[in-house]
């Protein structure tokens, strides 16, 4: 089955190959791309590890108490990019407006984990085991979404992808799962004519596999991933418009991106970013936070402009452990909180408006006295996602002990 001429010039990690033989596995994924009764539904989830801010990231600035609970490190109402007379967004998230006024790009706030845990590693093991204050579980909620999904025959191997080392706990289970550091680093020819060692042992996994389909998966997989190779990575010209940032995270996005566009049958995928945990000095429009925000927020927006119309079939939640503290510290920081904001962006997301009940800032509003209250459990966010974008339906599975019913951030009827 061949790629079509639209399929071929629209990926770029394709087009570099020109008339190399295309794989069996690799033209059924992109054949797939281009019919839309079966396009693949893709779910990227963010995690921002350190517990951020959701105050300082979209602002209240009409609430008064925002400003008086935060004298040096509050975002100046002059500053801020309003939203709604009531929201604005960081300055640092400029990239964020042209999304929101595309009404791609919906804000959930007073969001998170019910748990009211304050440890980081507990409480990001809470979010990525989808079961707040239960440590038994021994699977993450994303490699869960993955059951009762319509998949391609044969399964490609990258339906889940996280970018990074190693499987994150979100993406263990009994799904399979592929962790890529770096596409640079996956050399199937590697040096001298060996193989590097994240290349072998993939080949092992499915080379040598006793099932006959996915054995005949690893074979084609191998063959695609030589031709992404054969590509150059490092030649890789994302979309005009598409500016990532240099650092972690942007790269984790475009190469996010690059595997995307090269049609591998990706289902979900996982990056995070980190240096969230601001006790001293944070800073307020410029500072440790700024430097952050204005790093997520280049990424973001360039891997969705690099998506392009793939961008139709995808959506992208952020997350954080708990949020900070109402008040600043007297280093001129915050402490560790309660409620946060998500971000939820994508081609069916009913964007352009801040959603979840707003709980207020007075003392008698604020959660133990402290910190924003959680209004919206970020399994309702997540659940959405995955029930109505990527068709699993079997919630109390992917959320056990959650009565999920989602229904406000997506365009689907459901």
């Amino acid at each position: 089955m061949g790629i079509t001429r639209r399929i071929f010039l629209r990926n770029s990690a394709l087009t570099v190959v020109g008339t190399a033989a295309v794989p069996s596995f690799l033209a059924r994924a992109a054949w797939g791309a281009a019919e839309p009764a079966t396009r693949t539904k893709r779910l990227v989830v963010i995690f921002q590890r350190g517990a951020a801010d959701g105050l300082n990231i979209v602002v209240p600035h009409a609430e008064p108490q925002y400003y008086a609970m935060r004298p040096s490190i509050s975002i100046p109402r002059k500053d801020v990019i309003d939203l709604d007379g009531f929201f604005g967004l960081h300055p640092s998230l400029a990239p964020f407006k042209p999304l929101w006024q595309q009404r791609q790009l919906a804000i959930v706030h007073a969001a998170g984990s019910p748990d009211p845990n304050r440890s980081h590693f507990d409480a990001q093991d809470f979010m990525e085991s989808g079961t707040p204050g239960m440590k038994a579980t021994d699977d993450g909620w994303l490699n869960r979404s993955l059951r009762n999904l319509q998949h391609g025959s044969p399964r490609s191997p990258f339906e889940a992808i996280s970018m990074g080392p190693s499987i994150p706990r979100i993406l263990s289970g009994l799904e399979p799962a592929v962790a890529l550091n770096s596409i640079n680093d996956f050399t199937v020819g590697g040096h001298n004519g060996k193989a590097s060692p994240l290349a072998s042992t993939f080949e092992a996994m499915y080379g040598h596999s006793l099932d006959t389909v996915l054995h005949s998966t690893g074979e084609e997989t191998f063959d695609a991933v030589k031709m992404l190779k054969s590509a150059d990575p490092a030649k890789y010209q994302p979309a005009p418009g598409a500016d990532y940032p240099r650092g972690r995270f942007g790269d984790s996005m475009r190469q996010l991106a690059q595997l995307i566009k090269a049609n591998l049958g990706v289902q979900v995928a996982f990056a995070d970013v980190g240096g969230w945990d601001h006790h001293v000095n944070e800073g307020a429009t410029q500072g440790q936070i700024a430097t952050v925000l204005r790093d997520f927020s280049q990424s973001l927006a360039a891997f969705w402009t690099d998506l392009g119309d793939l961008g139709e079939d995808t959506v992208v939640v952020t997350m954080s452990e708990f949020g900070r503290t109402a008040r600043e510290n007297g280093n001129r920081g915050t402490d560790h909180g309660h409620a946060n904001v998500m971000f939820v962006l994508g081609g069916p997301v009913k964007g352009g408006k801040v959603y979840g009940r707003w709980p207020g800032l007075d003392q008698s509003q604020l959660y133990e006295g402290r910190d924003l209250a959680l209004t919206t459990d970020f399994r309702q966010v997540l659940g959405e996602a995955v029930a109505r974008h990527m068709g699993n339906k079997n919630l109390s599975e992917v959320f056990p002990g959650y009565e999920n019913q989602p229904g406000k951030f997506l365009r689907y009827l459901g």
